[in-house]
């Protein structure tokens, strides 16, 4: 579908960023456990205890704190099993003050398909003209592209480029890390994104959900095969463009690209 125009605009940003997704229905509470993966329970301040649907099936590395402050999004509609969905974690940053996360990985591809219709990134890759989602491709076409882009008519480049989205919230300092755990899905995807070349551009979108991260690395001691596949790919003209988000209870504001890293120090 061609990129629609009543999207924010990176022409209009803020200081402080682009706002790229305004959030509501976000109440503040304490997270007392995760359990079976998908379910948290989170007391409110009124001391109500509720059942949260916990949209993160990873273990959390770094952000998983019972004790500690979390944002849910109330949703109420009679369809849903759970009225509550886990949002943001609280974690505080390498000066100690607080910094929200972004943990819910349903978001991630919505924030950057939104970065890309606001402009944001035309710098990096060139007028797109339209975007598809979940996409077949890959040996056999067994598997999905998160966003399929084709540039614009003017575009210098006209190939198109084969987005993954990879949603990453583990820090060490201001070094932001993906994976957090052996993932062969992740290793699938390079592989994937290697082979598209060079009729195609190959690109890896680390999404970084939190604000307190200037720079990215693939996350060598959880996954050392998915850091040999990463640089691999980037030998191979894979590219790899790591973006920035700050998160509120308000909104998901963009600001800005990370340095990239390739490998974990």
């Amino acid at each position: 579908m061609p990129v629609p125009q009543n999207i924010p605009s990176c022409a209009g940003a803020q200081a402080d960023g682009t706002l790229i997704l305004p959030l509501q229905n976000l109440v503040e509470g304490v997270l007392l456990r995760r359990y079976k993966r998908f379910l948290a329970d989170v007391e409110l301040p009124d001391g109500q205890v509720v059942t949260a649907h916990c949209p993160n099936t990873g273990p959390m590395t770094g952000v998983l704190h019972p004790g500690g402050r979390v944002r849910l999004r109330h949703d109420p509609r009679p369809e849903r099993k759970l009225a509550w969905t886990w949002e943001q974690a609280m974690v505080a940053d390498r000066d100690g003050s607080p910094c929200w996360v972004g943990v819910n990985t349903a978001l991630p591809n919505r924030l950057v398909r939104a970065t890309i219709e606001a402009g944001c990134l035309e710098p990096w890759l060139g007028p797109i003209g339209s975007i598809r989602a979940e996409v077949a491709y890959g040996q056999g076409r067994r598997s999905r592209i998160d966003l399929l882009l084709s540039p614009a008519a003017e575009a210098s480049d006209p190939r198109p480029i084969y987005l993954e989205v990879k949603n990453t919230t583990w820090s060490r300092g201001d070094l932001a890390l993906f994976p957090d755990t052996v993932t062969e899905r992740g290793q699938k995807h390079l592989r994937e994104l290697m082979a598209v070349g060079p009729e195609a551009r190959g690109l890896l979108v680390p999404c970084l959900s939190r604000a307190d991260v200037t720079r990215f690395a693939p996350g060598d001691s959880a996954d050392p095969r998915y850091g040999e596949l990463f640089r691999q790919a980037l030998a191979a003209g894979v590219e790899v463009l790591p973006l920035r988000y700050r998160f509120s209870a308000e909104a998901v504001t963009w600001i800005g690209v990370a340095e990239l890293v390739p490998q974990e120090l």
